[in-house]
Parts: C-alpha cells; sequence; structure tokens
C-alpha cells in the first residue's frame, strides 16, 4: 500500500517535531521541514529509538524567504502526491505595543501569517489536481481571546483564523479540508516569550509585566503535554470523514471560548484585569 505523504513545518521542535513523529508512527511517509536542518539531530534521534527513521525525510524550509518557498516547491514537484500539511512553523513576540517597534510586528506576520500562506499557495495545486488533501493550521487559544503583553502573537493568530475559514470556503469544492487546531498552554507554549521580555525599570509597564509574569508561572503546573497535540493533529489527518473547522484542545480552553461567548466584554476584561492586578 503507498503510504500517504505529510508536510510538517517548523519541525526542529515543540508541536512541529511531536507531530512529525506521531504522523510517522501511523504510516505516513513525513516530510520535516525546518530552516536549519543543523537542528534536526533531537529530531532524528527520536526517530531512531522509535525505529521510524525510513518514514521521514528532513528538508530544509524557510516559510518567510521567497527563495527557499521557490525551491520547496520544485521539490514537490518530483513527489507523487500529497495527502497533508501541517502548517506549525511560528514564533513568538511579548511585550507592550508602546514599547514594541512596528518591525516587531512585521517579523512575527511574516512566519506566522504571511509563512502560512507561501507554504499553503506552493501546496494547493497538488491537492486540487488530485481532488483531495487536508491542511492543518496550528493556531492557539490566542487566536480567539487576546491576552495582555502578546498583541503580536495574538494578532497573527486571530489572522490566521479568519485567513483559514475563509480558505476553508474557497477549497472545500475541491476536496480539501482546512482545519484549526487551537492548543491552550502547553509546556512548549509560547508564554516563554513574556519572560523574555526586558523592558526598562521607569518602564510605565514595568508592574505590569511582572503581574504578568507572576500570574504564568503559578499557572504552569496546569500546562499540558504537548504529545496531546500531535496525537490530536494525526487523528485529524487520518479521519475519514470531513473533519471540523476548529479543534480546541487543551485544559480550561473551552470553558475560557465559552466566557467569551456568553459575557459581554466588560465583564470579561474586569476578571482579567482583576487576575492581573
Amino acid at each position: 500500500m503507498v503510504r500517504k505523504t505529510a508536510i510538517v513545518t517548523g519541525s526542529s521542535s515543540g508541536f512541529g517535531l511531536l507531530c512529525v513523529i506521531e504522523l510517522a508512527r501511523n504510516g505516513f511517509q513525513v516530510i520535516a521541514t525546518m530552516r536549519d536542518t543543523n537542528k534536526a539531530s533531537s529530531l532524528l534521534s527520536i526517530a531512531s529509538e522509535l525505529k521510524l527513521t525510513e518514514n521521514i525525510q528532513i528538508e530544509t524550509l524557510d516559510v518567510t524567504s521567497a527563495d527557499s518557498i521557490a525551491e520547496f516547491e520544485i521539490y514537490l514537484s518530483h513527489l507523487g502526491s500529497i495527502d497533508v500539511l501541517v502548517n506549525n512553523a511560528g514564533l513568538a513576540v511579548g511585550g507592550f505595543c508602546e514599547e514594541l517597534s512596528i518591525d516587531d510586528y512585521r517579523e512575527q506576520f511574516e512566519t506566522n501569517f504571511f509563512g502560512v500562506i507561501a507554504v499553503t499557495k506552493v501546496v494547493l495545486p497538488f491537492m486540487r489536481t488530485r481532488g483531495q488533501g487536508r491542511i492543518i493550521n496550528i493556531s492557539s487559544i490566542s487566536g480567539r481571546i487576546g491576552f495582555p503583553g502578546l498583541s503580536p502573537y495574538t494578532a497573527s493568530k486571530h489572522a490566521l483564523e479568519g485567513f483559514s475559514e475563509s480558505l476553508r470556503l474557497e477549497v472545500k469544492p475541491f476536496g480539501i479540508d482546512v482545519v484549526l487546531v487551537e492548543p491552550g498552554s502547553y509546556k512548549t507554549n509560547i508564554w516563554g516569550s513574556i519572560d523574555r521580555v526586558n523592558i526598562r525599570e521607569e518602564s510605565a509597564y514595568h508592574s505590569y509585566l511582572f503581574a504578568l509574569q507572576k500570574q504564568i508561572e503559578s499557572g504552569k503546573s496546569n500546562h499540558g503535554q504537548p504529545e496531546e497535540v500531535a496525537k490530536l493533529v494525526a487523528k485529524i489527518a487520518q479521519q475519514v470523514s470531513s473533519p471540523n473547522l476548529r479543534y480546541l484542545i487543551g485544559k480550561g480552553v473551552k470553558m475560557n471560548i465559552l466566557f467569551k461567548t456568553l459575557l459581554p466584554w466588560k465583564v470579561l476584561e474586569s476578571i482579567i484585569l482583576k487576575l492581573l492586578k
């Protein structure tokens, strides 16, 4: 039986690495892409230990580089088919809007938003020609709910959500499913970007940052195991019936979305600000 082919971006660590392993474990031939293939050692070590090396191929792909995208497109032209694309490559810029530069926001969007579009545009013709395919975009609870100190990341994920909704409607008639996976707080998650924020002690946001870091630190014991997300991605990739548009995963995320849906914004913001007071 011919193996199905899956592409995973941002595979050197975190959710991407685990998605590669889980898809390979479930019989996919996985093209694990990353900007720097010198960082593939962890992935290759785990693959070797699990005897999955033959199911995984490492390829260079910088989702922010037009040249890299073009080279990857040439590589894909030699493949028989592409069944699944997991858009996982991403980064998180932390900080407060007043103290961030426009370039900080541009850097965030280049990877988390425009990078997704660039890779998707390359893959879509292959899927459309065959009349089938599945695109799984790794979003975040931050794509549904804003959080102070993370506006670049939150904005990029909100943009990804809107793009994915529209794209799903565009490509559904061609047998292609677009899916959003929306993790909450996990041990590979983006909260470290706030821990790394350095602002002047005299900054108006200094005490606010301290409160944020304290709140995040107190919640780390509740962060989930990232393997849960990888298992969900593999399940969606193999699902026979058409998958849903959105899959929330993680402790408390469904409750948070319910609160945002049901509560007036003034009530919601007062709860958040009280927690950070």
